[in-house]
Order: structure tokens, then C-alpha cells, then sequence
């Protein structure tokens, strides 16, 4: 492999590892909410069934 295809492939290696490092990270410190009210799942009316 040439030098340019080398580099390309560590920045394309680094950006797509650092983005599922900052995600992980990110979830890690802000999980899912909790205290949201009940409600809003599986909620869908369907305009049709009426």
C-alpha cells in the first residue's frame, strides 16, 4: 500500500472509532431518561380503524 492510502485509512480508522468511543461515552454519562411520564409507547391511533 502507498503512503496516501495508508494515511487515509488510519483518519477513516480514527473517525469512525472516535465516533462509537464518543457514543459510548456520551450514553455512559446521560443514560436514558427516566423521568418522563408514562405514556407514549406503542400509542399509535391508526385514522383509518375509526
Amino acid at each position: 500500500m502507498s503512503g496516501p492510502a495508508i494515511a487515509l485509512m488510519l483518519v477513516s480508522m480514527i473517525v469512525i472509532w472516535g465516533g462509537l468511543a464518543g457514543a459510548i461515552w456520551f450514553l455512559a454519562r446521560r443514560p436514558e431518561r427516566d423521568d418522563l411520564p408514562p405514556g407514549g409507547e406503542d400509542e399509535h391511533v391508526d385514522p383509518a380503524a375509526s
